[in-house]
């Protein structure tokens, strides 16, 4: 496949059905209120998402399950990356990402030892400042290899839009920080950290599956990379 065939599949970011990723038309066929009939998808002949009849709920507990059925109906058929203010919803969801990234990093800093009392607005202070800097760098790395690397397999240009619906596809993806607020809470081993980045990392591989239509080993291998880098930028910055 060519580079500018990719690259005009890739703008096509409609519906899609969710068991095959088919683009589609429409989802349903409403003839009254509360009386729709589902599509069919033209490629595989299943109902291209029957998620349009469920709760948030249900697809909630199957983003949690990593199914990638799910993942699609959030990304193309509910988010609709066609229609909506994309760049918004980055930056939101962005900002949310930093602040549970600041989280994970202060529980790091706070696992090394207690600081002294005497001193503690200026430590604080300064905590607050280093945090900052090393979350901006750490995720511009992240950013960078993970964009780079999706350049080279992908083959694209620069076509700006496809990295933002991938940005935002890893965003929203990364649900699984949020547990970072607890341990903030409650005690928690040092472990429980890398097991919530562990869940992240499997889901982004899925969010990113779904939204590129790549190999599951190319997607773990593109985002471990992006992962470890950023890790290795946390580790460097805090000594």
């Amino acid at each position: 496949m060519t580079a500018a065939t990719e690259e005009s599949k890739l703008k096509c970011a409609g519906f899609r059905c969710i068991h095959c990723g088919w683009r589609i038309s429409r989802l349903f066929m409403q003839y009254s209120p509360g009386n729709i009939r589902l599509m069919k998808c033209d490629n595989c002949k299943a109902v291209a998402d029957p998620y349009i009849e469920c709760e948030f709920m249900i697809i909630f507990i199957d983003l949690i399950l990593h199914k990638t059925k799910a993942f699609r109906h959030l990304l193309f058929n509910m988010l609709d990356l066609e229609k909506i203010d994309i760049k918004g919803i980055v930056l939101k969801a962005g900002l949310m990402y930093f602040i549970l990234d600041a989280c994970r990093l202060s529980l790091s800093i706070s696992r090394n030892g207690a600081q002294d009392a005497s001193r503690s607005s200026l430590v604080f202070t300064w905590t607050a400042l280093k945090v900052l800097l090393d979350v901006l760098l750490g995720n511009f790395v992240f950013v960078s290899v993970l964009w780079t690397g999706i350049r080279v397999i992908l083959k694209l240009n620069y076509y700006m839009p496809r990295y933002i619906e991938i940005l935002l596809a890893v965003l929203v993806s990364s649900y699984f920080k949020m547990f970072l607020l607890v341990m903030m809470v409650w005690d928690f081993p040092p472990a429980a950290i890398f097991i919530v980045d562990i869940f992240v990392l499997s889901s982004n591989t899925v969010a990113l599956r779904a939204l590129t239509q790549l190999g599951t080993s190319t997607c773990i291998g593109l985002l471990s990379s992006a992962h470890i880098a950023k890790l290795l930028a946390f580790e460097w910055l805090l000594h």
